[in-house]
């Protein structure tokens, strides 16, 4: 009975250790080139239409 009273998640959180230094920054580093990745596709992709509309404009002042 006293196996089902014990919570398991305490248990996890005893079993946490430190993650050395130089795996926590490669991961940062990967979380940071994934972050610019997608910054980058957002700002190529994301005004499609308006540099379309923008190359077939014409201006109707010129005649």
């Amino acid at each position: 009975m006293s196996d089902q009273k014990q919570n398991p998640f305490k248990e996890m959180e005893r079993s946490l250790k430190e993650v050395p230094a130089d795996m926590k920054s490669k991961v940062m580093n990967d979380v940071a080139m994934a972050k610019l990745a997608m910054e980058m596709a957002s700002l190529f992709t994301c005004n499609y239409k308006s540099a379309i509309e923008g190359m077939f404009k014409t201006n109707p002042t010129i005649d």
